[in-house]
Formats: structure tokens, C-alpha cells, sequence
């Protein structure tokens, strides 16, 4: 039965994914930049850490010529003092999403931990949960990714769903109490300066670093040898673009990217969503909205915390964390809701309006619960905007952008998916669940592996063709479509042909 062997894939693959000490030689290579022949990849240490107590732990794991191969460093105080790029050390093992991803990410491993409890690979889905809560501890938040060019940006907060997710599993109380400094740690970093926008009591997204993303300049390389950003030279030159002030990101008498560009550029990848049109042209406005994802995920932090102290007893707790998520939900709905297209939007506190441009992150208050029935009904009566023959659209737009129409990831099927389910709408979750399983499984019945997203219009893995913009490739594993599968046939298997 297919059904079996995409088990039997996924259950191998999780150990392909896997880095742990024992491979850290191929954890610190990355495709990524650029590296010297000859010359060792470098590993840096917490200065929390004694650096010389981790090599003997290494020692024990790498041969000789492995060591010879790398150089473990002490990692600066400063970022700006970082001569050259290379892994964060990370003590125990973690699954990558795969291909070019060769590094633990953010949100990716929450769909990478469903799929590990839901193949009861129980002591790596603990240390899934424990390298994160250990980025927090050691670099001051979760990364975009375990790269020195990455610790200035996070990623969406999935930390404390997680935890939650493991604790259903294993009932610690005591590793779950453990948690809390490091949880709320993490939820701060999102509620503090400059990620909260103080008007409205809202959160956005904003990358601490500066300059070009080290990685898009030298991986991200059209067939001409142009870079991502030379790409949007073009664009900015050629076209006509009033979804913002282009001239705050770029100088068109220099033909030249400014540094808010960069910053903005560096911010939509702390979202996830690299890269859509969703806050105009390469979403580099992205620094002046709250955007719909990111409160939505805060409320549940908010929730996620008032379950934690209820479950540990501290009933006083509790509610102050019941509250704050109170008061994020009428935020959200005065400022994200909008009541005549029924869906949830973006606002933009620059411009004081929200932004027309439908995504599929007008799921999350479901998924999340915050919508009220009536809101959930509007959202389900626009389902049709987001319809595919593969499941659902990422957004309605066609843009050459990959977190755009016509493709579809498995993150924000199940998103939908979930949210549908959890107001009763369980014809149309089901009816996505059936389009999205159909379509990766015939598709790894042709290929077999799963990649990282699809064209949801062909039903197709084959998408390089279509992205003008960003990096093109499909990459194969794939963590978190591996993860979003196995969650889906564990609730839709006979959905499965």
C-alpha cells in the first residue's frame, strides 16, 4: 500500500536529516557562501561554553582527520566582530529540512517535530525541542538558522507549541517547569522595541542585522550570473510600483538598494516567507506592518503560557497570561480583521490601512482559535480564493515569487487544514487534506522523495521554472513536508487513494 511505503521513506529520511556531533564535519559545510579550498570550516562556541571542554567532547565523536577539517572558535560578543561566517554549535541532535537547508531551522522544526511524535521518534524530538530552547539560552533567541550570518533574525515563535507538544508526550513536569525562563525570554524578544510597533500594541517583523543577506549574495545566482538583488535593480528600473515609497528602498539616480531595503529584505526572511509580494514588490515594506502570522502565533504564545502555569499550579499567573492574550485578540481583530472581504489582512501602522493582498495566513486566527464562529464563516465562504487543484493557494497572486500562487507548501496546508477542523468546518479541511496527500503522493510515487513545495495549479514538484526571484531550486527531504504528511495521514489516511 502507498500509504506504507511513504511511511517507510519518511521514517528513513529522518535519519538522512539528522546532525549530530558525529556529523558536524557536513553540518559546517554550507553551499550557502562562499568557501576557501583548503581551508578548515569553522564551528563557534557560546562564549557561555568552555571551548576547550567542547573539543574533547568533539574528540570523541570526529576522527583526526575530521578535527583537522574544522576549526572551533569562541564566538564574539559583538556580532559586527565576526571576521568569518560558520555552524553555531548546537550539543545535541536535530533534524534539517535538507538539500541546501543544512542547518537546524526556526518554524521548520515545529513541523518536523509533528512529524517525529507522530513516528515516535521520541528521544529526537526531545532534543529537537532542546536545541532550540538552548539557541535561546546561548544566542538570545531562536535563529532563522544555527549560521553566525543568521544571528541577527529569528523566525515566526513556534518554541512554545512545541514544548507543549512534547510535554502531551512525555508528562515532565519538571522538564516543562525548566522551560518557562527560556519561553518567555523568547516571547519578549517579540514584544519589546523594535519588534513591537507601540501604536497599536502590536508586533512586526525586524532583523537586527544590516547590509546585503551574506547568503543571497553569493548562493542566489540566476542562469546570467545575476544575484538576487541585482534582479531587483532590474525590477525597481523597469517597473512602476505604488504599493510603497520605492524611493525609500531604492536610489534611483546611485541605480542603487538602500540600507532600510536591506533591512527590510533581511526582515522578510525573519517571517518565513521569502519571498511574495504580500507587503508589495519583495515585501521589503514588511517593517511597517503588523502582520497577520506573527500576532496570531503571539497569541498562542500567550495562550501556550497560561496552559503551562495553570498545568504547574499558578492559577495567579495563569491569568495574567490569559489576559494578555485577551487583549491581542481584540488588537488583532480591530486592526487585522477586516470585515468587508471577510478575511484577515496585514495592517500597515504607516499608512494607518490594511493591505489587500489575500494569504493564506488568514488561517492562523483559526488555527489558533482567536477568530470568533462568525469570522470563521466569512473565511470559509472566501475559501474559493485560495482553492487548488493541490490544495490551497499561498496567496492570490502570480508573481514569480515562490510564497505566492501558483505554489503551495505543506506548512500552511495543514495550517488551514487544522484551523478548518477546529470550527467544524470538516468537510473543506478534509477536502484540502485530500487535494495536498493526492498530489505529494503521486508525485512521490513518480520521483521518490517529497521536496519542500509544490505548484498546487499543475500539481507539480517541477516549480524552478516559475521563480524569477530569491533561489529557485525544489529542495528535496523535505523536513517539514515529511512531518505535515505523516500529521495528515494520521487524521486523513482514507482520504488517501
Amino acid at each position: 500500500m502507498i500509504t506504507q511505503t511513504v511511511r517507510t521513506y519518511i521514517k528513513q529520511t529522518w535519519k538522512t536529516l539528522t546532525r549530530s556531533h558525529e556529523h558536524l564535519l557536513e553540518s559546517a559545510q554550507d553551499t550557502k557562501l562562499e568557501h576557501p579550498p583548503n581551508t578548515p570550516w569553522l564551528i563557534y562556541i557560546s562564549p557561555q561554553e568552555d571551548c576547550n571542554t567542547i573539543k574533547t567532547v568533539l574528540e570523541r565523536s570526529l576522527s583526526a582527520k575530521e578535527m583537522q577539517q574544522i576549526e572551533i572558535r569562541t564566538l564574539p560578543n559583538e556580532v559586527e566582530d565576526i571576521q568569518a561566517h560558520g555552524l553555531l554549535y548546537l550539543p545535541g541532535p536535530y533534524v534539517v529540512p535538507g538539500g541546501r537547508f543544512n542547518e537546524m531551522y526556526g518554524w521548520d522544526s515545529y513541523f518536523i517535530l509533528l512529524g517525529l511524535l507522530q513516528d515516535e521518534e521520541w528521544e529526537l524530538a526531545q532534543s529537537q525541542v532542546d536545541q532550540l530552547l538552548y539557541q535561546v539560552q546561548h544566542y538570545g533567541t531562536i535563529l532563522n538558522a544555527n549560521r553566525t550570518y543568521m544571528l541577527t533574525r529569528s523566525q515566526p515563535p513556534v518554541l512554545s507549541m512545541m514544548v507543549l507538544a512534547l510535554f502531551s508526550h512525555t508528562k515532565d513536569q519538571a522538564w516543562l517547569k525548566s522551560t518557562l525562563p527560556l519561553l518567555e525570554n523568547f516571547y519578549y524578544y517579540w514584544v519589546v522595541p523594535p519588534h513591537l510597533n507601540p501604536a497599536t500594541g502590536l508586533s512586526r517583523y525586524y532583523a537586527l542585522g544590516e547590509g546585503p543577506a551574506p547568503e543571497v549574495l553569493f548562493s542566489e545566482l540566476d542562469e546570467e550570473g545575476l544575484s538576487h538583488y541585482e534582479r531587483v535593480k532590474q525590477y525597481y528600473r523597469t517597473f512602476e510600483i505604488d504599493d510603497y515609497d520605492v524611493s525609500l528602498y531604492y536610489d534611483q539616480e546611485k541605480d542603487e538598494l538602500t540600507d532600510l531595503f536591506y533591512k527590510g529584505d533581511r526582515s522578510m526572511r525573519e517571517s518565513g516567507f521569502d519571498i511574495t509580494n504580500r507587503f508589495g514588490p519583495f515585501s521589503v515594506d514588511i517593517i511597517h506592518y503588523a502582520p497577520v502570522c506573527l500576532n496570531s502565533l503571539l497569541y498562542q504564545v500567550e495562550q501556550d503560557l497560561a496552559q503551562i502555569y495553570n498545568i504547574l499550579g499558578n492559577k495567579e499567573l495563569k491569568q495574567q497570561w490569559s489576559d494578555r492574550a485577551t487583549l491581542r485578540q481584540e488588537r488583532i481583530n480591530q486592526h487585522l480583521w477586516d470585515e468587508a472581504k471577510g478575511l484577515y489582512l496585514d495592517y500597515n501602522f504607516h499608512t494607518g490601512k490594511r493591505r489587500h493582498y489575500e494569504f493564506a495566513t488568514t488561517f492562523y486566527p483559526l488555527w489558533t482559535g482567536l477568530a470568533s464562529p462568525a469570522q470563521a464563516q466569512r473565511i470559509v465562504e472566501n475559501l474559493s480564493l485560495f482553492s487548488a487543484p493541490g490544495g490551497i493557494f499561498t496567496s492570490t497572486h502570480v508573481t514569480g515569487n515562490q510564497w505566492d500562487a501558483p505554489f503551495g507548501w505543506a506548512p500552511l496546508t495543514l495550517i488551514a487544514v487544522k484551523g478548518l477542523h477546529r470550527y467544524g468546518y470538516h468537510t473543506e479541511g478534509d477536502d484540502i487534506a485530500h487535494k495536498f496527500l493526492t498530489m505529494a503522493i503521486k508525485e512521490f510515487t513518480q520521483y521518490g522523495f517529497f521536496v519542500e513545495k509544490y505548484d498546487v495549479e499543475r500539481c507539480s514538484a517541477q516549480v524552478s521554472d516559475e521563480i524569477c526571484f530569491g533561489y529557485s531550486s525544489n529542495e528535496i527531504g523535505f523536513g517539514w513536508t515529511n512531518g505535515v504528511i505523516l500529521e495528515l495521514l494520521a487524521d486523513h489516511a482514507n482520504l488517501v487513494p
